[in-house]
């Protein structure tokens, strides 16, 4: 798995960061952080949701 960001349509919600905060962070400067762009297997469930659950779907999660 690897994680994708569009940075032109995220808003830095932060609704990523609430759901997965290993993976994701909001600085701030309110730019979304990808801290874990290839997570391991233990985080795909609370990714995945964290994706479903972006109000903008600015992610976007690759299966390898």
């Amino acid at each position: 798995m690897r994680i994708k960001v569009d940075y032109d349509v995220c808003e830095a919600n932060a609704v990523c960061m609430g759901l997965a905060p290993e993976v994701f962070e909001v600085d701030d400067q309110d730019m979304l952080n990808v801290l874990t762009p290839e997570p391991p297997a233990e985080l795909h469930d609370r990714v995945r949701h964290a994706a479903r659950s972006c109000p903008k779907a600015a992610i976007t999660i690759v299966d390898d």
